[in-house]
């Protein structure tokens, strides 16, 4: 699992895809999240603007496992 370090309270599920390097731009993300099955602490989400919390954990198919984190 990898951690992505935030260093705000929380970031949003479609700026974190940019953040973790899945995704090059954040106009990516619609579509992205319409293709990809995402969990986020085990459960389906698709939302772009699902707010992340340092320590919630998002399961990416194709792409692996990571941690969010606080800097």
């Amino acid at each position: 699992m990898r951690e992505v370090s935030i260093k705000t309270e929380y970031i949003a599920l479609g700026q974190f895809l940019k953040l973790a390097g899945v995704i090059d731009t954040g106009g990516m993300a619609k579509a992205f999240l319409a293709e990809v099955p995402i969990r986020v602490n085990g459960e389906l989400d698709n939302r772009r603007g699902r707010k992340l919390y340092p320590g919630d954990e998002v399961a990416i198919e194709g792409h692996g496992s990571f941690q969010v984190v606080s800097h």
